[in-house]
């Protein structure tokens, strides 16, 4: 169970980080009535959250990866997924958030800004900061559609393999007490999965057409705020 807790430790304080980012801002904005957000601070908060939300893409992959092993090869589990090794992925997750929060919120605070200067959100996410702008950012707009769904996609992948791969050994397994005890085992990781994802990916790959401000917000506040909340909930019932 050891690689799983260090894992676990990791998402922990991921989703710490997520709240620090999100939570104390949205509550002086709502119990304070504090509505303002400096240019230096609304790009410190857009930088933190791209760099927690692309770390906990790929630390949610590593996680399902840990549950191939354990369930599909449980005999050579200690060997695998060693102490070592489980260090090594665990800071390869959080490795790509560095270059992503980095290239993204720097190349979107170097454009000018004109005209209002309400961001129509609770947070500095880019889309609504990118409607300030006031000049032409169709590159930027190609690299950041194309850089959330590698960011999104790639992990989203990686899970969706290992869980099939669970899955027909899931199915194979004789016994019914088997079966149970393998779901069991990767139940609260499935469903922490699910909420981020699909979130998530409403979020960033509706239409625009179907995405009102007020339901990405909503969308938002579920990936940011509710499910960093439920996570601990989830996995103190399930483990």
């Amino acid at each position: 169970h050891q690689p799983m807790f260090i894992l676990l430790r990791n998402l922990s304080f991921l989703e710490i980080g997520f709240n620090l980012v999100i939570v104390p801002k949205m509550l002086g904005t709502l119990l304070a009535r504090d509505t303002t957000i400096s240019f230096l601070g609304c790009a410190t908060q857009m930088y933190f959250f791209f760099f927690f939300g692309v770390a906990e893409c790929f630390l949610l992959a590593t996680m399902a990866y840990d549950r191939y092993v354990a369930i599909c090869h449980p005999l050579h589990y200690p060997v695998i997924m060693n102490q070592r090794t489980c260090a090594k992925l665990a800071v390869a997750s959080w490795f790509p958030g560095f270059p992503v929060a980095t290239v993204q919120t720097m190349w979107l605070f170097s454009f000018p800004f004109c005209g209002t200067n309400k961001v129509n959100h609770f947070f500095c996410d880019s889309p609504p900061v990118l409607k300030l702008v006031c000049a032409d950012t169709a590159l930027f707009e190609v690299y950041a559609i194309v850089g959330t769904i590698l960011v999104i996609m790639i992990p989203c992948l990686l899970v969706l393999c290992s869980y099939s791969h669970i899955a027909t050994a899931i199915l194979k397994m004789p016994s019914a007490k088997g079966k149970h005890k393998a779901f069991s085992t990767c139940s609260s990781h499935l469903l922490v999965v699910s909420l981020y994802y699909v979130s998530s990916s409403l979020t960033y790959f509706r239409p625009k057409s179907n995405n009102s401000p007020e339901s990405k917000k909503l969308l938002s506040l579920s990936y940011t705020v509710v499910t960093p909340m439920l996570n601990p909930v989830i996995y103190r019932i399930k483990t």
